[in-house]
């Protein structure tokens, strides 16, 4: 990692804004399904658990490319597995919006789910290893609320696009992250601490059985924290669809509002893990969300609805912006590119299922 009194490197924020800008895409590709449910399950004749099925996919795979990416990274470098990931899950997303019939999206989404694990593990070490230890709190946050800005504006772009063109074209508008790989090859640059890490891939695997408690710790993290997002994020548009029959305009307003929450809660608490501690700023931000799980579900009007849905994701948000940091910081050196994101992403794959089990839920309580 960059050392706390190491002058900022030069290109430093070129390297912020790529790991910051993938996510922030990768996050849109995936949340557009989200707002889509409902008329993507209609068109092909499936139910909504059906769909949410959909989900679980993309979630299910994302370890395999945690590994692939991740391997890729720790020995060629960062910046070309990254420019290859977001050419892949943007052409992924693309083909989504054709899909004829639910079988071949659901194979797509499976597809999808490979680059969105592959992003994750190679942007965020990208992003740590380039800055001074002094910021990795705040960048953290930063980092992170990509995922709540990728959210926000899938919300921004269902309200606008599907009443007038309907679901397939937000996913053709999800090709467009394809762009930022010309700002990555033409602008970011390696970091320094990859350089310096690189080794024989002897030393490489023998480092990752020697760290293998540490490993089962960050997979037990990341599948909680995973519960946590994934079960009040995924089906939150459909929820405010069917439980409150709000429209496009007013489900998009009420996301958008929800993820302000998130960004605001991501780069608090990041700041607060800078001088309060990562462990002690992730259990603050989760025990407050505990008590606003009232509010968050059985609001009543719309200002509670509003109210909720903001402080329930800036405390979700805020224990996900320590993340990044937390789980770099505790990976070796010549693992980063692997290490953190294939924790994080069987931490995913363990919590795949959140959106099933809320839709299978909200299905039978409904009869």
């Amino acid at each position: 990692m960059v050392d706390s009194a190491q002058p900022v490197r030069t290109g430093t924020h070129n390297a912020v804004l790529a790991g910051f800008f993938g996510w922030t895409f990768d996050a849109f590709d995936f949340f557009v399904v989200t707002f889509v449910l409902a008329p993507i399950a209609a068109e092909f004749g499936k139910t909504l658990p059906a769909m949410a099925l959909t989900i679980t996919a993309s979630l299910a795979t994302r370890w395999i490319g945690a590994i692939l990416f991740g391997l890729l990274a720790d020995r060629y470098g960062r910046r070309i597995p990254l420019v290859v990931n977001i050419l892949y899950y943007s052409l992924i997303e693309v083909l989504s919006g054709l899909a004829p019939n639910y079988r071949i999206f659901f194979f797509l989404r499976l597809l999808y789910g490979i680059g969105m694990g592959g992003e994750w593990g190679v942007g965020a070490s990208l992003t740590m290893e380039s800055i001074p230890a002094r910021w990795r709190g705040l960048i953290s946050g930063l980092l992170q609320e990509g995922y709540a800005l990728g959210f926000l504006l899938a919300a921004g772009a269902y309200r606008f696009v599907y009443p007038h063109w309907g679901w397939r074209p937000l996913f053709f508008v999800g090709g467009l992250p394809a762009l930022l790989t010309l700002f990555v090859r033409a602008k970011v640059k390696e970091p320094e601490a990859w350089h310096r890490s690189r080794t024989d891939w002897a030393s490489y695997r023998r480092a990752i059985f020697e760290n293998g408690q540490r490993f089962a710790y960050l997979v037990v993290l990341m599948a909680m924290v995973n519960f946590i997002s994934h079960g009040t994020q995924d089906m939150y548009p459909t929820y405010l669809q069917h439980q409150h029959g709000f429209s496009p305009q007013r489900t998009s307003d009420v996301t958008v509002f929800a993820m302000v929450g998130a960004i605001c809660g991501g780069l608090a608490f990041g700041y607060f893990s800078d001088h309060q501690g990562r462990r002690r700023a992730m259990v603050t931000a989760l025990l407050l969300g505990c008590l606003l799980i009232p509010i968050w579900v059985f609001a009543p009007n719309l200002p509670l609805i509003l109210a909720g849905g903001f402080l329930m994701q800036f405390m979700v948000q805020g224990a996900w912006g320590v993340i990044p940091a937390h789980i770099n910081e505790l990976s070796p050196d010549a693992l980063r590119g692997f290490f953190p994101g294939f924790a994080y992403q069987l931490g995913v794959l363990i919590a795949s299922l959140s959106a099933y089990f809320e839709a299978r839920m909200a299905h039978f309580m409904s009869y």
